[in-house]
């Protein structure tokens, strides 16, 4: 007796869900292949095929990006007469990711000072 398993065949929409699932922000290919019983490589080659891999629509549309212009200026310190303050340390980040309400998402990538997100930030709001 023969313990042969048979090939699953998918569906196209089966692909595009599973391929829309594996391209989501914090999404492993591996985790949604073993959430479907897939294969890992399998997914890997589908997201290379334009009929299967979508991009996501807040990377598709580069022309949509705008840029706001960012004053940063230096908070001012009261001077204590005859004592030197050494200025803090800049807090940094090595990646910052911020999702607006209306659905954009600001990446920003490398060392970047807080201080200059909290600008950007404040400019976005404003």
């Amino acid at each position: 007796m023969s313990t042969r398993r048979k090939r699953r065949s998918w569906s196209d929409e089966e692909k595009r869900e599973i391929c829309a699932q594996a391209v989501l922000p914090g999404a492993s290919v591996a985790q949604v292949a073993r959430r479907y019983s897939a294969n890992a490589n399998m997914i890997h080659n589908w997201l290379k095929d334009p009929r299967f891999a979508r991009i996501p629509a807040d990377l598709g549309h580069v022309e949509d990006a705008s840029f706001v212009e960012l004053k940063l200026i230096p908070a001012a310190c009261p001077a204590t007469p005859g004592v030197a303050v050494p200025p803090p340390a800049p807090v940094c980040a090595s990646r910052v990711d911020i999702t607006l309400s209306d659905g954009r998402r600001v990446l920003i990538e490398g060392p970047t000072a807080l201080s200059a997100v909290m600008g950007l930030v404040q400019g976005l709001m404003g």
